[in-house]
C-alpha cells in the first residue's frame, strides 16, 4: 500500500482526522497544541490523530495529499479542512464547531 493510500484510508475511515506534530497530551509545536485545543474546545470527542514525527513518509505525504505544506492538517467526514490558523479563524466564527458537530459519528 502506498502513502497516499494509507492517508486516504486514515482520513475516511474517521469522522475527525488531525495530522499532527506529536499527540494531543504531548504537542511537539505550538500549532499542534492550539489545534488539539481548538478541537477539544469545539466539543470534539473522538479525534483520531497521526504523529507526523514517528512516521517521515506520511510526513511528506500529508502535504502532497492536500497540496498543503504545513502541519497540522484537519480532515473532517474525508474533507481537508485547513491548518491551525483556518481552524482558528473557523472557532472564532463558530464554523468549527458546527462542522465537528455535522461529523458523522
Amino acid at each position: 500500500m502506498s502513502v497516499q493510500d494509507t492517508i486516504r484510508e486514515q482520513v475516511t475511515g474517521h469522522p475527525v482526522v488531525l495530522y499532527m506534530k506529536g499527540s494531543p497530551q504531548f504537542p511537539m509545536c505550538g500549532f499542534s497544541a492550539t489545534a488539539t485545543q481548538l478541537l477539544k474546545m469545539s466539543g470534539a470527542s473522538e479525534v483520531f490523530t497521526v504523529d507526523v514525527l514517528q512516521d517521515p513518509e506520511i510526513r511528506e505525504g500529508i502535504k502532497q495529499f492536500a497540496n498543503w505544506p504545513t502541519i497540522p492538517q484537519l480532515y473532517v467526514n474525508g474533507e481537508f479542512v485547513g491548518g491551525c490558523d483556518i481552524m482558528r479563524e473557523m472557532y472564532q466564527s463558530g464554523e468549527l464547531q458546527k462542522l465537528l458537530s455535522e461529523a458523522k459519528k
